[in-house]
């Protein structure tokens, strides 16, 4: 307790400079909190981008599906997996898809293309397909007057063959037993942008796509949507011991190489945050020697009446600690507002940015335990190793040489 209140009194004693010092871990706990906030939150919707787009949270496979897919790899019991889903309160959403290379003709035109075949239903509550619709309407299960099943196709199909909504696209295909697909489709919607990955996508009715491939009610994949996105590695290993027969795979897997990318950008951004702390720390270094050697007199004097030199690391230790906890909370209590806000509101975007077909116009930040306390422990962690050096130079002052010097 003694030591505490030397501490606090020794901090008031300079309060120009310990105010100055104050300010400068203030600012700096301030910074690396928005940078980490602003770092988090653009690449959470970065992955947003790619898990809604398309890949969801989870995907399950047969095999190895997703690595060398054939149209024969399919789940044959679909059923059983949905009712093993419904009792997973962690899995919001899931939508089976069923897949296929194909040749589409329209007009006078050929062009090659890639069926998606998606529950009309299901596949909104994983995905943002709904907002990836520019032009048409979104479709249903059911065939138009004529007897054409609907189809959706990508803007970079519907470019080339220059088609457009209410035309009639054919899709030339091979179905899983072997035979030759072919049939003809309504268009009723046109999907993303020339960019988006589903730019030469046929989107059609899954239990169109089943029938037009023979695939019977067999599908290819299932989509998930976790209900906390970061917790979808442990969801799909435990997705993985009640699927033993199948393949449960998060997206980190399913996009390896992005993943790798993104964490490597991490790992840099969050070199060049700590770079910047330790810089800021290096100033209050040169500010607790100089109050180190201002104060030699009064070691000298605690050393002659028995003053140990652990207690007196100690005293230092404590000084530099407190400091900084102080500094930081009033970083906090100043960020924080500004933090929530970024969170919430976001900073708009002078040009929007369209990524295949979702338009993202505001950049956000993302609020979060380990945006507010990561940085805060970091920081508190080097206050403790800067106050290493001073201290022992405090306890190696001789009371002899500190009284004689004064």
């Amino acid at each position: 307790m003694l030591t505490l209140k030397l501490a606090y009194r020794n901090i008031l004693r300079q309060r120009r400079r310990s105010l100055l010092t104050a300010f400068s871990m203030a600012g700096g706990y301030m910074l690396f909190v928005f940078s980490m906030s602003l770092l988090e939150g653009s690449w959470s919707n970065v992955v947003d981008i790619f898990t809604l787009d398309h890949t969801g949270h989870i995907q399950i496979h047969k095999d190895d599906y997703a690595k060398r897919a054939k149209i024969h790899k399919t789940i044959e019991d679909p059923k059983a997996i949905e009712s093993t889903l419904k009792n997973q309160a962690a899995v919001t959403g899931w939508a089976p898809r069923v897949y296929s290379a194909a040749l589409a003709y329209g007009g006078s035109k050929t062009a090659p293309a890639k069926i998606f075949g998606i529950d009309p239903t299901l596949e909104p509550t994983v995905t943002r397909i709904l907002k990836k619709v520019s032009e048409g309407e979104y479709f249903s299960s059911q065939p138009n007057p004529d007897g054409y099943f609907p189809a959706m196709i990508g803007r970079g199909l519907a470019n080339t063959l220059k088609l457009g909504v209410g035309d009639e696209i054919v899709l030339i295909s091979s179905g899983a037993d072997g035979s030759i697909a072919n049939d003809i489709f309504s268009i009723t919607a046109i999907i993303g942008n020339t960019t988006s990955f589903d730019r030469l996508g046929v989107f059609l009715p899954i239990s169109a796509a089943q029938e037009f491939l023979a695939m019977g009610g067999d599908v290819h994949e299932y989509a998930l949507l976790a209900r906390n996105k970061h917790d979808n590695e442990q969801l799909a290993a435990d997705l993985q011991k009640l699927l033993p027969g199948l393949t449960v795979s998060p997206w980190q897997q399913i996009e390896a190489t992005f993943y790798r990318t993104m964490q490597s950008d991490k790992q840099g951004n969050y070199f060049t945050m700590a770079l910047i702390v330790f810089i800021v720390f290096i100033g209050v270094l040169n500010t607790v020697l100089m109050s180190v050697l201002e104060r030699t007199r009064e070691f000298g004097v605690l050393k002659s009446i028995g003053c140990r030199p652990s207690e007196l690391i100690k005293l230092i230790f404590i000084e530099t600690v407190m400091l900084a906890s102080i500094s930081i909370t009033a970083g906090l209590a100043l960020i924080l507002p500004v933090i929530i806000w970024f969170t919430e509101v976001g900073i708009k975007l002078d040009i929007s940015v369209d990524m295949g077909g979702v338009v993202f116009d505001t950049m956000k930040g993302e609020f979060s335990a380990y945006v507010i306390f990561m940085p805060m422990g970091f920081m508190l962690l080097t206050a403790a190793l800067i106050s290493l050096p001073p201290g022992l130079r405090a306890a190696r002052i001789l009371p002899r040489v500190a009284l004689g010097s004064h």
